[in-house]
C-alpha cells in the first residue's frame, strides 16, 4: 500500500468505532482471547532495539517447552526493518527473522506476542531519538507519528492474517509514559484496533495501561482486548541499584529487604501489593477483560533471598486471580539462565547457568498448575 493511499484510508477508521462492534462481530464466535491468562513463559530480547538484530534461537524454545511453559513476549524496535528518518520505507527481509520465530511457536506449541517495544514517535527508553513524539509534541506531529504506527501494524496485520491468534498476539505498544492525555492514548488505541481488525477480525490484541502500564485502563470491555500490566513495584527491590532507574523513583535507597519499608515509613508487604496492583483491576476483570503480565522481575543486585521471597509473593497473588506472566528475560539480569548473581549456587543446564530456585517457584505458581 503506498503511503498516499494508507493515509486516506486511515482517516476515516475511527468513524466506524469500534464501539460499534461492527468489526469485532464475530470476535467471541471461537475465542482464543479467554485462553490469555494461562499463558505464562519469558520475554525474548533478540531485536529489542537496532543493536539486538540476533535471529532468535529455536533452542530457547526447545528450553521453555521442556519446562512446561507457553508464552513468549517479544519487544521489538521498529529499527529493525525501517529507519526514523523514513518511517514508510519497510525492509521486508527483515521480517524472515520473525517469521521462523512464528514457525518456533507453532512447532513448540508456545504462543508468540509480538510487541512494539519501539513504535514510531515513542520508546520507553532512549525517547527523544525519535523524529517525533508521539505524546508530547505539536497535534499535526502527535498525529504523523500514529499515522506512522497504524502504517506498520497493518504491515503486521497483513503479513500474519492466517496465522491463528491460538499461536500470535499482537501488543500495541509498550509503556505509554505518566502525564499524558488520556483520551489521546484511548484514540491511539481505538484507531489501532480499527486498522488490525479491518484486515484480521479475530486476531487477540493486547494493550498496556496507562503509567508505564502500571495503572489499568478501564472502559476497554467493549473494545475485546487483554490488557497487560507489570511486575516491577516496589522499584526499590526490583530494580536496585539499576542505572536507568531515577533515585526519586525509588521507594528506598537502602538494600532492599521483603517485606520492605520505604524511607517514609509505608510497609511494602504482600497486603501492600494487592490493594496498589491487584485491586485496581478487579472493575476490568468484572467486565471479562483478561488481564496479563507482560514483565516482571527483580535485578541481580537484589539479594537472592530477598528476591524469591517477594517472588513468592507476588506470584501467588496473581495465581489467585488468574493471571498469566512473563518473565523480564529468560537469559539475562533478570532471568532464569546466566543471569549474574553473586549470591546464587548456579545448576548447569545445557551450557547455561541455571537459579533453579527461581524457575521451580515460577511453575509452583503457573497459572495452569
Amino acid at each position: 500500500m503506498k503511503r498516499r493511499e494508507f493515509i486516506k484510508t486511515t482517516s476515516g477508521l475511527l468513524a466506524g468505532s469500534i464501539a460499534s462492534g461492527n468489526c469485532v462481530s464475530t470476535f467471541f464466535t471461537q475465542n482464543p482471547m479467554k485462553k490469555y491468562s494461562q499463558y505464562y513463559g519469558f520475554n525474548l530480547v533478540e531485536k529489542i532495539n537496532n543493536a539486538h538484530t540476533k535471529k532468535f534461537n529455536e533452542r530457547d524454545f526447545e528450553i521453555i517447552a521442556d519446562w512446561k511453559m507457553n508464552f513468549v513476549r517479544i519487544p521489538l524496535s521498529y529499527w529493525n526493518w525501517a529507519s526514523k528518518n523514513n518511517w514508510y520505507s519497510i525492509d521486508e527481509k527483515a521480517f524472515d527473522d520473525i517469521d521462523e520465530l512464528i514457525a518456533f511457536g507453532k512447532q513448540y506449541d508456545i504462543h508468540i506476542n509480538l510487541s512494539f517495544h519501539r513504535a514510531p514517535g515513542y520508546c520507553v527508553s532512549f525517547r527523544k531519538e525519535e523524529p517525533m513524539d508521539l505524546f508530547h509534541d505539536t497535534p499535526e506531529r502527535m498525529r504523523k507519528a500514529l499515522d506512522a504506527v497504524i502504517y506498520h501494524w497493518t504491515y503486521f496485520a497483513e503479513r500474519y492474517h492466517g496465522i491463528s491468534s491460538e499461536t500470535l498476539s499482537f501488543n500495541l505498544l509498550n509503556e505509554p509514559p505518566s502525564k499524558i492525555n488520556e483520551d489521546w492514548y484511548r484514540e491511539i488505541i481505538d484507531t489501532l484496533i480499527s486498522a488490525i481488525r479491518k484486515i484480521d477480525s479475530q486476531r487477540v490484541i493486547v494493550i498496556d495501561g496507562l503509567n508505564y502500564s502500571r495503572t489499568p485502563l478501564l472502559g476497554i470491555a467493549h473494545t475485546n482486548v487483554v490488557q497487560s500490566v507489570r511486575g516491577y513495584h516496589p522499584i526499590a527491590l526490583t530494580h536496585f541499584n539499576a542505572n536507568w532507574i531515577q533515585n526519586s523513583e525509588r521507594e528506598t535507597l537502602r538494600e532492599p529487604t521483603w517485606p520492605l519499608i520505604s524511607d517514609t515509613g509505608e510497609l511494602w508487604n504482600k497486603t501492600k501489593l494487592r490493594e496498589k496492583f491487584i485491586e485496581p483491576y478487579i472493575p476490568l476483570m468484572n467486565e471479562g477483560v483478561p488481564i496479563h503480565v507482560g514483565e516482571w522481575g527483580c535485578i541481580n543486585h537484589t539479594p537472592h533471598n530477598v528476591m524469591l521471597a517477594w517472588a513468592r509473593d507476588i506470584l501467588s497473588l496473581w495465581k489467585d486471580v488468574g493471571w498469566g506472566n512473563a518473565l523480564w528475560n529468560l537469559k539475562g539480569a533478570f532471568g532464569v539462565l546466566d543471569s549474574n548473581r553473586n549470591d546464587v549456587v548456579y545448576e548447569n543446564y545445557k551450557g547455561y547457568k541455571l537459579d533453579r530456585k527461581l524457575l521451580e517457584l515460577m511453575k509452583e505458581f503457573a497459572v495452569n498448575s
